[in-house]
């Protein structure tokens, strides 16, 4: 039992150490990335697979694969990458060994899975310089005389050009200067041009929601124009003699301008007057055709005098009658308002005790206004 017992530190000891050695061997492993690119040039085994431009794994193998190259990747398996990732080619310079990019970079969401296959729609290699010099080659051909230039055509328009441009440098820098300051200034109000945009986009869209009354407006416009176009002989005879009665009227003004600047001050000194004396003149208004129909009324035209009729006793008979109401019709003549009317039918009363009942109109109380016809001032 003693021996068992000094082995058990030991076997505690190597059991730490295993686990140790699992957890590095876990935290340490690797996953695999395959993927098929097009071509892949200065691409080798042990070349930098990269996120962001840090290097996260080599290039395990580079295999052509029919019409194309399969590229087997290995990367620690501590670095996200997402699940829709494209990988890419980079040629950091034109001669030198290149390196496979992993775009873009994880922020969130599912991760590529490990053993993932990329196909040629996820895959993207750098264009060539063997490429760019047959493309130049291609367009040098093109152009050349077998080609556009075959009957001298670009000679031609080279040489013209050449022709149109000569002596023009100034302009053609004042022009690249012009129209910088004019990207500038766009550049510094794009908010304005943008906001212009947006609301001429509105204008736009109601013509649109409005097409038919915008179209029988301009079917309108068209008739008054076709109108005015059958009429013209006769409106061009009426500016013709309305320019004549404007210059004959310009040349009466300034023969009598005296005249007419001290008729225009005394109708100013009249209207003045009338404005002052407005009260009278609004009450010799409302006076005058009363005045003027019992004046009418007065002439005997029998006799050719002005007769007239106290009518003493009626007025007796109605003081006795209704002095209220003879009284009142007195007093209204100073005060338009009722308030001395009021105060003698307080003190005197109505046909109630002289004559009420008798079916006349007396003991009714007057109406000034006649019946609404005449304003009152209060």
């Amino acid at each position: 039992m003693n021996q068992l017992m000094r082995y058990v530190p030991a076997v505690i000891v190597v059991a730490l150490l295993v686990a140790f050695g699992l957890t590095l061997v876990e935290t340490g492993g690797q996953k695999t990335l395959r993927a098929h690119f097009p071509r892949t040039v200065s691409l080798y085994e042990g070349s930098d697979v990269r996120v962001l431009g840090v290097p996260v794994g080599k290039v395990t193998e580079v295999r052509p694969n029919g019409s194309d190259v399969l590229v087997t990747m290995e990367y620690d398996d501590e670095v996200q990458v997402p699940a829709d990732a494209k990988a890419v080619i980079v040629a950091p310079s034109v001669v030198g060994d290149r390196y496979v990019q992993l775009a873009p970079a994880y922020t969130g969401g599912a991760e590529l899975a490990d053993d993932t296959v990329l196909g040629l729609d996820r895959t993207s290699a750098p264009l060539e310089l063997d490429d760019i010099y047959g493309s130049l080659d291609q367009l040098v051909v093109a152009l050349g005389p077998d080609g556009a230039n075959k009957e001298g055509a670009l000679n031609d328009l080279l040489k013209q050009t050449a022709a149109n441009f000569g002596g023009q440098g100034e302009r053609f820098h004042q022009t690249v200067t012009d129209l910088s300051k004019l990207t500038t200034t766009l550049d510094n109000n794009k908010d304005q041009v943008f906001g212009s945009a947006a609301k001429l986009e509105k204008f736009i869209r109601t013509l649109a929601q409005n097409d038919k009354t915008v179209r029988d407006f301009g079917t309108s416009l068209a008739q008054a124009s076709k109108m005015l176009a059958g009429e013209r002989n006769d409106l061009a005879a009426a500016l013709e003699n309305l320019s004549l009665a404007l210059a004959d009227v310009s040349g009466f003004v300034k023969k009598n301008k005296e005249s007419i600047k001290t008729n225009i001050t005394g109708l100013k000194r009249v209207a003045g007057v009338l404005v002052k004396r407005r009260g009278e003149l609004e009450e010799t208004l409302r006076t005058a055709p009363l005045a003027l129909t019992n004046l009418l009324h007065t002439y005997n035209p029998d006799t050719g005098t002005l007769d007239t009729n106290a009518n003493l006793t009626m007025l007796a008979d109605q003081l006795v009658s209704e002095p209220s109401m003879v009284l009142c019709t007195l007093v209204n003549q100073l005060n338009r308002g009722g308030e001395l009317c009021d105060l003698i039918d307080s003190i005197l009363p109505r046909a109630g005790a002289f004559g009420a009942g008798s079916g006349t109109s007396v003991g009714q109380r007057t109406d000034p206004t006649l019946g609404g016809l005449v304003k009152v001032r209060e």
